[in-house]
């Protein structure tokens, strides 16, 4: 493999790496921090949500208990323990409450002895003694107790709430159970999405209310949840339960830190929105990546393409450089190869000139007589003189095309300058079959340049002409013109006219761009019209082309 194609693939392989990290970088950053951004304000915007909900209904059910206990507290402060020891007294008491809230469930009056000695509800509780109980033990400790759920005599979940009123033997009891139905709908009536669900636990984690999605009442939550509330008032993560499920929670105390309500809910539902914004940005960061990419593959192809034709094109112009420098040389040679052989020429035509001189001498002495013979060799002498003058004149003019010289501005008289320029061209038309048509205009026809200059411009159109004759013709049906006309502006039109193979619209407007040429490697340089075309504007004049291909 050539060396420069190591240094191709490298410089591609490198291109393309810069033109993919350089944008992929910051496009990553940028995607990076909104991503960032954007999730932590997600996600705070859904825990934040969860924390009002949990917060609202703690206050919602805190308020709830703490009317049920004013209910009793309202009864004991305006009966006494004889008046609501009477069954009849008691179920009036009883009714009354429950038309304020159906959540009684019954009423029951205690003595000091714990013996329960009135009751209204659906069991027979009466004569039943509860000195012995924790929750009796508890409100005549407190004054007040909410009970947990718990099973009892009746073998039924229930919760109480129980006040003490009275001192000493005259202390008595009064308690009611909460109905566990309308409390559980009251918990469990939080509407947290398809998902979402709220619940009481206590602190060793017995559920108090039942929960949606498996759990009955007094049964240990299995969710490895801690539900030890911290400092805080309200507490909120994100935990798998004992299914693997993720889940966002919310805990808030109830009860003064006896109970917790929870509310939790299925992360994928909590975190829809973070989860759509994860999908779209990771569609936005493939797209964007591809996007990059490929952008980058083509524009490193073109890029690399590029400098491939500028490389063709450099060593293109290399080895026109060098052909024109050789162009140059040989130019050079002919010139003094035409100086060499005109030496000689002089020489030869002087020889021919003394023989002339010696054969007139010979006949006038009358050595010589007048016969076919000494005829045809005057016709010899005769040609011999022509082709010396010939092989002259051609000597001097590429003597004189050759010559290097500042250029010198004078008056171009071009009945004169035409003829003997396009004399050098005519003799190699006519060998290569091309017939020549030269047509001068009778008027004045001068122009003001250096005659060695414009000799040039039209020697390059003739020659240009000529192979393009050519390669389209051969050596028969070639034809050539050339003319010169004056305009009524004082401008002079010279105009060289072949019907070789024509010139594509793509390439008429670069045929004056140095350069470019039509021609196969090794036969031109694209030097010359463009050389001839800044020789005609120095010179006041414009070049134009006309052409169609065939």
């Amino acid at each position: 493999m050539p060396k420069n194609t190591f240094k191709h693939i490298s410089v591609r392989d490198l291109l393309l790496t810069s033109m993919i990290l350089v944008p992929f970088i910051p496009f990553m950053l940028i995607m990076g921090l909104s991503f960032y951004s954007h999730k932590i304000t997600l996600q705070k915007g859904a825990i934040e949500h969860m924390q009002r909900v949990v917060d609202d209904h703690r206050h919602m059910i805190d308020n709830f208990l703490e009317e049920r206990r004013r209910d009793i507290e309202f009864v004991v402060n305006s009966y006494t323990f004889a008046e609501l020891s009477d069954p009849d007294n008691l179920k009036a008491v009883f009714e009354r409450l429950k038309k304020v809230s159906v959540a009684f469930e019954d009423l029951g009056i205690f003595n000091a002895e714990g013996t329960h000695v009135s009751y209204q509800g659906p069991y027979e509780l009466v004569g039943r003694h509860y000195r012995d109980a924790e929750w009796f033990m508890e409100v005549i400790k407190s004054g007040v107790f909410i009970s947990d759920v718990f099973m009892g005599y009746r073998q039924q979940p229930h919760f109480i709430i129980a006040l003490a009123s009275g001192n000493g033997s005259q202390q008595w009891v009064i308690r009611t159970t909460i109905d566990t139905q309308t409390f559980e709908r009251l918990v469990g009536g939080i509407h947290i999405g398809k998902t979402g669900e709220a619940y009481i636990v206590n602190t060793t984690g017995e559920l108090q209310t039942s929960r949606r999605s498996g759990g009955r009442l007094l049964s240990i939550t299995a969710d490895n949840v801690h539900y030890a509330m911290r400092e805080k008032t309200i507490d909120s993560f994100v935990q798998h339960d004992d299914s693997g499920e993720k889940y966002l929670y919310a805990m808030a105390r109830l009860k003064n830190g006896a109970w917790t309500l929870v509310a939790r809910q299925k992360a994928t539902e909590a975190f829809a929105t973070l989860y759509a914004t994860i999908y779209r940005s990771a569609f936005i960061f493939v797209l964007g990546g591809a996007a990059i990419v490929l952008v980058a593959f083509y524009l490193t192809d073109r890029i690399v393409r590029r400098m491939e034709g500028m490389h063709s094109e450099k060593e293109t112009l290399s080895r026109q450089l060098i052909g024109t420098s050789r162009l140059a040389e040989l130019g050079e040679m002919a010139a003094g190869f035409a100086h060499e052989i005109n030496n000689p020429l002089q020489i030869i035509k002087s020889e021919q000139s003394l023989i002339e001189t010696l054969l007139d001498e010979m006949k006038a002495d009358g050595k010589l007589t007048a016969s076919p013979t000494l005829t045809e060799l005057e016709d010899s002498f005769g040609q011999i003189n022509l082709q010396i003058s010939r092989c002259a004149k051609i000597t001097q003019a590429i003597l004189k095309f050759g010559r290097q010289s500042e250029p010198e501005a004078v008056d171009i008289d071009l009945h004169t300058f035409l003829p003997e320029v396009t004399k050098m061209i005519q003799q190699k038309a006519s060998v290569h079959g091309i017939s020549f048509d030269q047509r001068i205009q009778p008027k004045t026809m001068v122009v003001h340049g250096d005659p060695a200059q414009l000799q040039q411009v039209i020697m390059n159109l003739l020659n240009n002409a000529m192979d393009a004759i050519l390669s389209s013709h051969g050596v028969s049906g070639g034809a050539l013109a050339v003319k010169a006309l004056a305009d009524d502006n004082g401008f002079v039109e010279i105009q060289v006219t072949d019907n070789g193979c024509g010139i594509s619209p793509a390439n008429l407007e670069k045929v004056f761009s140095p350069f470019f040429t039509t021609k196969p490697v090794g036969e031109g340089t694209g030097l010359g019209l463009s050389v001839c075309y800044g020789i005609v504007e120095g010179m006041g004049g414009r070049m134009e082309v006309t052409s169609q291909e065939g």
